[in-house]
């Protein structure tokens, strides 16, 4: 399925980039392993990186329609009693080799959703790793997109049991994301009541 975006590479290609992104290998090892430059090794890695994710995003994260949020919220539903909830959101540090006395602005993190399966539903990569994660979040496209009403979010409806009035779908998130009619955090920590206090824990 590749191959035809990888005919460049294809005499080395099948030696040692599934290599690096299996084991996680240094350039500097690969390059005593196979007797190629660094610089060399980089740039075939950052191709085929590359052409992965724009031949397999489709397949393997395909954008999710409203039967899919649907059948994601019954997930959340049944294994956490949490109905109307279409995934858990938050930002997670990689650690990377960064160039000397670059501090915390470099690349290295992933800002992701995922289902009650642990399953990546949207992934953002490459923020700085010192900015906040709901400034992450409202800069990627995926936070754009839920802004704009652009998910195909299904429309609000009753939680059940309830006879109230009906309750909008969210994504869940840790008080590092503003609240908003479709992104659910908790109370702050400083100044709750038992109630709000044990909100949390019981939800």
């Amino acid at each position: 399925m590749l191959s035809p975006f990888l005919a460049y590479f294809n005499v080395i290609f099948s030696s040692f980039p599934h290599r690096f992104l299996a084991t996680g290998n240094s350039f500097a090892s690969l390059h005593f392993e196979f007797l190629l430059g660094t610089s060399t090794i980089s740039r075939i890695v950052r191709h085929t990186c590359q052409v992965i994710w724009e031949q397999l995003r489709e397949t393997v994260m395909p954008k999710p329609k409203v039967d899919d949020w649907l059948r994601i919220a019954e997930g959340f539903n049944l294994s956490a009693q949490f109905p109307n909830c279409l995934g858990a959101m938050d930002g997670k540090h990689i650690r990377v080799k960064k160039p000397p006395h670059s501090g915390s602005r470099f690349f290295n993190l992933l800002m992701a959703v995922a289902d009650s399966n642990y399953k990546f539903i949207m992934v953002d990569i490459g923020a700085y790793g010192s900015t906040a994660d709901a400034h992450i979040f409202s800069a990627s496209r995926m936070g754009e997109r839920l802004c704009a009403n652009q998910l195909a979010i299904p429309e609000s409806r009753r939680l059940p049991g309830s006879a109230g009035p009906p309750a909008p779908f969210v994504f869940v998130a840790d008080e590092g994301f503003a609240l908003t009619n479709h992104v659910m955090r908790p109370f702050p920590k400083q100044g709750l009541d038992v109630r709000r206090r044990i909100y949390p824990s019981v939800c």
